[in-house]
């Protein structure tokens, strides 16, 4: 009994916190709905192409304590139970991507999926940010990222632990993050899909994919490019 109370504490729990959306609550102070403009997307990378480089790190940098601090409260809370960092952090993973507090329209939850992995190890987290960025700039794509991620990071869990139970809820939020990735793959058949080098140089990447137009201009003079 005590084992199913702990399991739903920790998807609670985790859950609640995904539910905390910085991207989404820096948009609104400026005049932006995250899940309208830009990308459309309530995360790290809409609040760059909208807020900036210092709403991007603040956004990321709070996506990755919220999933840090949920796998560690419930492991810490609920020790008899072996998997309750895992069940806390896929969950706040959820909760990132279908906040209830925002109609179940957040974010595609790679940062989040980072504060899990930073949760398990540290040493991992750098090993696999690492691997990250060679991903984004390798490929031109970063949204290729996430869904590589979430899938290697519970395969490399599995590898380095042997614990089964808890690599497959790890492996959980694959699903829903490939699901939320899904256009960006349709739109990277289509030539469409914003390369890295948005992050130089989003006028030119705008202008390449044809969103440049007065809308986009003027929000980036509104952040100061």
């Amino acid at each position: 009994m005590k084992t199913v109370l702990y399991v739903i504490l920790s998807v609670i729990i985790g859950y609640a916190l995904g539910n905390f959306n910085p991207s989404f609550l820096l948009g609104r102070r400026k005049g932006y709905d995250m899940r309208e403009e830009g990308s459309g997307n309530a995360g790290a990378t809409n609040a760059f192409l909208l807020l900036g480089k210092n709403a991007f790190f603040l956004t990321a940098i709070l996506d990755i304590l919220k999933a840090f601090a949920a796998y560690k409260i419930c492991e810490l809370a609920f020790p008899s139970l072996p998997v309750a960092g895992p069940i806390a952090g896929a969950a706040c993973i959820l909760g990132h991507i279908w906040p209830v507090l925002m109609h179940f329209r957040g974010g595609k939850g790679m940062a989040s999926l980072g504060g899990v992995i930073l949760a398990w190890d540290w040493k991992w987290f750098l090993i696999l940010l690492a691997t990250a960025i060679l991903i984004a700039f390798g490929t031109r794509y970063v949204c290729l990222v996430a869904p590589i991620m979430s899938v290697l990071f519970p395969v490399i869990h599995y590898i380095f632990t042997t614990a089964l139970v808890a690599s497959l809820i790890l492996l959980i939020p694959a699903v829903p993050i490939f699901a939320k990735h899904w256009e960006n793959f349709r739109r990277i058949k289509e030539g469409t899909e914003m390369r890295t080098s948005f992050i130089w140089n989003k006028e030119g990447e705008l202008k390449r994919i044809g969103k440049w137009n007065e809308k986009t201009e003027n929000q980036l003079e509104r952040r100061g490019k």
